[in-house]
């Protein structure tokens, strides 16, 4: 396989950065009129000005012939017709199965997937409205009002994430409470606000022995137990999302209410899976099903617009871009609307342990970087701190804007304060301040010309930093799961650039079994240390403390 770096349609993207070097948005913007309009496309319910990156028609044209020459359709049909890509796994990768509304079967070595889809999502449906028809009660007769999803990774953010973004549309008297930190204080501090006799328990985990999410299950249940209920009754509070059928009826879960997992999803892309449970459960199933219909349009714009109108397509070409020609180590992320403020650090898990990779598919050694540091933070709280560094550092750090034009039940001021701050961000990042124009502002100040030459040195803002702006008529279910689906197919057009398997996680891997490996250590304090010196120091220092 050739990497991307060794194309022709590489060496001509170094040179085309190299062309604009020196060059400012500033003027491209003064000498064409047409530019955001040029530059902006709608799909699913998504506006994207991408007006203000650095790029022109030849840029845009070498990226996109970069993107054939690396058969990033192909591989995309080959991905959605069921083949196996993830290579080192051996795995099909269908979440798009999860969310498929064609009508079309879904095959996975032969087989159609989609019966077994569909049957899982009624079984969700008809969980979900005996939960909130009151048919489904505790053991002591109350109906269930709290929710405590305990998960990990994929199984933890995805549902935490989406169902904060839709909390004008939660399900009255239902209050979801979401666990992942193995850290005790979490557990513990969600469990004491908690009547456990109107609790369900919903643990998520294909094994059944995810260590994180089995512990906290395991305390959850001793909690129940400790407060009256019994070992019979754990049937009606607590239910499992997992392969793993035998394990959780021996922990005292009632078959019927164990859903299932394939190995063709992904933990990171599980939320269109059973996993989304706790999503239907805080918002209703039909507001579940318009983020899984959403999230289907946006897969069909994927495989059917054309590269130069497709927003996947687009996203991860600018994405390599920014990442392989302009040295850009971070991408970060804003959501001006204080319910999508979990976002960022969904789209962390999507993108970096998908493409935090240094080995091709075909074994070869990467010698380019394969994806930035995802970090972000809801605006406007980020323009009185980070932003500075975006605003005046040395760094290049491309951003993404979001902001929904309409919000539910908000005072029009604060929204138009918000909508302000988001579009003159992104207006300041992309013009800055010329030292001429600083100058000039201090001339009324009464100041001397060393002085105010010096604070006009300091008050310069070079600009120049790219930005795409994300507008929603508003973030409804649908819209939402179009959102997340296009971040998804984002990270998939560059993995395919990248030539790297996006859906494999040895590094994830690797940690889990040192970390048991440590954890027997700790556990059994006489057995020998045999770990490097810094680790055994460590473990030394445990044990003392907790002798």
């Amino acid at each position: 396989m050739t990497l991307a770096n060794n194309t022709e349609q590489w060496q001509r993207l170094t040179q085309q950065a190299d062309n604009i070097a020196g060059q400012h948005m500033r003027d491209w913007f003064a000498a064409d009129a047409q530019r955001a309009s040029r530059y902006t496309l709608s799909a699913c319910g998504i506006t994207l000005d991408y007006s203000k990156n650095l790029i022109n028609e030849g840029i845009l044209t070498a990226l996109f012939d970069l993107a054939d020459t690396m058969q990033v359709g192909q591989k995309r049909d080959a991905m959605f017709d069921g083949k196996i890509i993830n290579n080192t796994e051996q795995r099909a990768v269908l979440h798009t199965a999860l969310r498929n509304f064609s009508g079309k079967p879904v095959l996975v070595d032969g087989k159609d997937v989609m019966p077994e889809v569909l049957a899982t999502q009624e079984k969700l449906k008809g969980f979900v409205a005996s939960i909130h028809s009151g048919a489904h009660k505790g053991y002591t007769g109350k109906e269930i009002r709290h929710i405590v999803s305990i998960g990990i990774g994929g199984s933890f953010l995805g549902p935490k994430i989406m169902s904060e973004a839709l909390k004008p549309y939660w399900h009255k008297g239902i209050n979801v409470h979401y666990v992942a930190n193995v850290d005790g204080c979490h557990i513990q501090d969600v469990l004491a606000k908690l009547d456990h006799s109107e609790t369900l328990v919903v643990m998520s985990s294909k094994s059944f022995t995810t260590q994180e999410t089995l512990q906290n299950t395991l305390t959850t249940k001793q909690w129940f137990l400790e407060q009256g209920g019994t070992q019979q009754d754990i049937a009606k509070h607590f239910v499992a999302v997992s392969s793993n059928v035998k394990a959780a009826v021996n922990f005292g879960m009632d078959e019927n209410n164990i859903f299932p997992m394939w190995d063709w999803v992904g933990g990171r892309y599980s939320l269109w899976s059973a996993i989304g449970l706790p999503i239907a459960l805080t918002v209703g199933y039909d507001n579940y099903r318009a983020v899984l219909e959403g999230a289907f349009e946006m897969d069909e714009h994927f495989q059917q617009a054309p590269i130069e109108q497709n927003l996947p397509m687009l996203l991860g070409l600018l994405g390599v871009w920014y990442t392989n020609f302009h040295g850009a180590q971070s991408h970060v992320l804003l959501p001006y609307y204080h319910y999508l403020r979990g976002f960022p650090a969904y789209v962390q898990q999507l993108d970096m342990e998908s493409n935090g990779k240094s080995v091709a598919n075909a074994d070869d050694q990467i010698d380019y970087a394969t994806g930035p540091v995802i970090w972000g933070s809801e605006g406007t709280n980020g323009q009185h701190s980070f932003h500075q560094l975006i605003h005046q550092g040395k760094l290049l750090i491309p951003a993404d804007f979001m902001l929904p034009l309409n919000v539910h039940n908000q005072n029009d001021t604060h929204h138009a304060m918000l909508a302000s701050n988001c579009f003159g961000q992104t207006q300041a990042l992309m013009q800055g301040k010329t030292f001429d124009e600083c100058f000039a502002d201090l001339a009324d100040q009464g100041l001397d010309e060393d002085t105010q030459r010096s604070l006009a040195t300091h008050k310069t803002m070079p600009g120049n930093k790219p930005s795409n702006t994300f507008l929603f008529e508003q973030l409804d279910p649908k819209t939402l799961g179009a959102l997340v689906a296009m971040y998804e197919h984002k990270v998939f057009v560059q993995g395919a650039i990248w030539g790297v398997n996006s859906f494999d996680q040895w590094g994830v891997e690797l940690g889990k079994v040192l970390g048991n490996q440590v954890l027997d250590k700790l556990v059994n304090t006489q057995a020998p240390l045999d770990f490097d010196s810094s680790t055994n120091h460590l473990i030394k220092a445990f044990r003392q403390a907790n002798q």
